[in-house]
């Protein structure tokens, strides 16, 4: 069943005593709108879109009426947004899911000396995911909690429940997310392992029992050596998963022709989870070519039909070490994503392998190979399908680099928050790339909320540029009073990305909400309004530089493609003394470089570290060294401290200053939202 369609009780019981989504005030989220674009645009765009946004929320007119059938959607559903941002996200979205959609997590490269040692690796591996889906259907996962003074604040644990549990069904205009939402239904008892392209059914539960690492261990070594075989050797049909959602629905209903073919997508589509036994890919495994590895497995000629990526968790062991989770992204975010891996590799690192003969099923049946009846018409799309992965192969240009100069314990030394400082040093990256700022995506948890998503945190700010504008000014050296001015700028481009990360956390930022404006409108069958048709609007939702925080406890690292074609893709990972990054767009786009961006990036990461360094890192010094002209500056709002965003679990551990102007603005947002609760 559709998860978009489900309320049920099960859910209301884990989601009692988390508040609603709020639905921000029309002229907040248009006065904000006006102040992200203004500096994206030329003066002439901006005045139209000035009289547009005046037009647009004058009292009477379009906005107000689109605004109070938002307010009746808020009162009869569990989250308002909930339903119009899994469509326009994910499943309108047309794309390819590898690189363009899924990102992956990449595991430490693994030593594997003998062919077996893979297979022992994935038997733990399978162990520790039957561990946590028993913690998950006994209920038993701890509940994640929101840090700061807010601790102990539960999270929504909604998105948890669709990890083994949910696939993502092709659609001719719209993919659906079908999920298990009833406790009535059966859990899944088996896994399906890719192995040569082929898929088996592995039964993980036989006769009521849980097979133990040892059986797994045995029932893998049968399906490798069944794949080796060679004996009725079937096409590679998962590469028809990795095309364009239209095709590949196209596909799959040429498949439901054929009784056989319904049953291969029925075990595949209910079964937990896929477990990918790669064969080794090539000398060279860089972190840069594992990740790519790990994107679109290297394409038709080495693991890119070793797939299915309808299934929202993919792990796949690689022959030559090469190892990681490939994630559909529609079911949930990258921090349940973290959260599970983790466990995993705590797992396997902690609890030493069980391969012993104890309490074995006695007879094991014999691991059952997926058939496929594949017509001439079939075939001819998978040959395509494979052309258009391998296109994509060569198309991505993927760099991944340790930033190993200092990392978050530097910065917050500065009393500054680690994620919106790698965020400004982000945007001085882009600028001295190509010279101009652009619209910036970062992603911020809303699980405060019942059922919460995410919302965007607009990190492309007029604070930012001023600082970037001071940094590539072309003069050679600088004064001890302009560094202490340009520490000045700095500060308020932190500040600012903080108050907009707070407003986000708290469900007050402006893109959810235009979102909402744009549907509700096409749900009435209106002619749509012209603040959508605006090319600042437009400008705005192209969002050239895509970026996530996904902090890890453990060794790996997050990664994906650009969301444009002409734009980057970045995923940081900031641990205490180094950060990774990494940095993916196209070779087709003329326009972008990813070993060009990553070494601006460094260089600005680098100048940034030099201008704390000469500057002092108390702010009230560097005003007492600079003179009496600068502004006074307020410390963070309680409302910062307490708001703690996922995509940054630093914020509210050290102070920082604030713009006092949109603090109160944050604060009386927040508080008048509570007293509609």
């Amino acid at each position: 069943m559709p998860v978009q369609d489900q309320d049920s009780s099960k859910d209301a019981a884990e989601e009692n005593g988390l508040p609603k989504l709020p639905l921000p005030d029309l002229k907040d989220t248009m006065d904000m709108y006006l102040r992200c674009v203004k500096h994206l645009l030329t003066e002439e765009q901006f005045n139209k879109t000035q009289k547009i946004v005046k037009q647009f929320e004058a009292p009477g007119g379009v906005g107000e009426l689109l605004q109070s059938k938002l307010v009746e959607k808020r009162e009869k559903t569990a989250n308002w947004v909930f339903d119009y941002w899994l469509n326009d996200m994910y499943l309108n979205n047309r794309v390819a899911l590898p690189v363009n959609s899924s990102p992956v997590m990449v595991f430490p490269q693994q030593n594997f000396r003998a062919p077996i040692d893979s297979l022992k690796f994935a038997a733990h591996l399978i162990s520790g995911v039957l561990e946590y889906k028993a913690l998950l259907e006994a209920h038993d996962l701890p509940v994640d909690c929101a840090r700061g003074q807010l601790a102990g604040t539960p999270l929504c644990m909604e998105q948890y429940h669709r990890l083994f549990t949910s696939h993502r069904l092709p659609g001719l205009e719209k993919d659906k997310l079908v999920a298990q939402e009833s406790s009535m239904m059966p859990e899944p008892e088996h896994m399906i392992v890719a192995c040569k392209n082929q898929f088996f059914v592995l039964n993980v539960v036989i006769n009521f029992c849980r097979l133990n690492e040892r059986d797994v261990l045995i029932q893998l070594e049968k399906i490798k050596e069944m794949a080796e075989s060679g004996e009725d050797r079937l096409p590679p049909v998962g590469l028809l998963t990795s095309d364009g959602r239209t095709e590949w629905a196209e596909a799959r209903s040429i498949l439901m022709r054929e009784s056989m073919n319904r049953d291969s997508l029925d075990m595949i589509e209910r079964s937990m989870c896929l477990v990918c036994l790669d064969e080794a890919s090539g000398p060279e495994l860089s972190d840069t070519t594992r990740a790519m590895l790990m994107l679109h497995g290297g394409g038709a000629a080495k693991n890119g039909g070793n797939r299915w990526y309808d299934k929202p968790m993919q792990f796949v062991v690689g022959e030559d070490g090469c190892c990681g989770v490939v994630c559909e992204h529609s079911p949930f975010e990258g921090i349940v994503l973290v959260q599970c891996t983790e466990y995993l590799l705590k797992y396997m690192i902690g609890s030493p392998s069980k391969l012993v003969r104890a309490a074995s099923v006695s007879e094991l049946p014999a691991p059952r190979k997926l058939h496929w009846k594949c017509s001439p018409e079939i075939q001819k799309r998978i040959s395509s399908s494979a052309d258009k992965l391998q296109r994509l192969v060569k198309n991505l240009d993927m760099n991944v680099h340790k930033f190993c100069d200092y990392g978050k314990e530097f910065i917050k030394k500065q009393k500054m928050s680690p994620d919106a400082f790698i965020q400004v040093a982000l945007q001085l990256a882009y600028y001295r790339c190509h010279g101009r700022m652009v619209s910036t995506y970062e992603s911020a948890s809303t699980r405060r909320f019942r059922k919460g998503r995410v919302d965007n945190i607009r990190s492309a700010t007029p604070e930012a540029l001023a600082f970037i504008r001071a940094m590539t000014d072309g003069k050679l050296s600088s004064s001890l009073l302009q560094n202490i001015e340009k520490m000045r700028m700095l500060r308020e481009a932190i500040t600012a990305q903080t108050n907009y990360t707070v407003l986000a956390i708290s469900g007050m930022a402006i893109d959810n909400h235009l979102l909402g404006l744009r549907e509700i409108a096409q749900e009435m069958k209106m002619e749509k309004p012209e603040i959508f048709k605006d090319a600042a609007y437009l400008i705005s939702n192209h969002f050239l530089l895509s970026t996530s925080q996904v902090p890890t406890t453990v060794e790996m690292f997050c990664c994906y493609g650009p969301v444009v074609q002409n734009g980057y893709g970045v995923c940081y990972n900031p641990q205490s003394d180094h950060i990774i990054f990494s940095v993916s767009s196209f070779h087709e786009s003329p326009e972008t470089c990813s070993a060009e961006f990553v070494k601006h990036l460094l260089q600005g990461l680098q100048d940034m570290m030099d201008l704390c360094n000469e500057c002092s890192t108390d702010p009230n010094t560097a005003e007492r060294r600079k003179g009496p002209t600068l502004e006074p500056h307020s410390q963070a709002s309680q409302l910062e401290k307490t708001l703690q965003s996922e995509s940054d679990p630093t914020k509210g551990k050290s102070p920082t200053q604030t713009n006092v102007q949109i603090q109160n603005q944050s604060s009386a947002k927040v508080k008048k939202n509570n007293e509609k609760k």
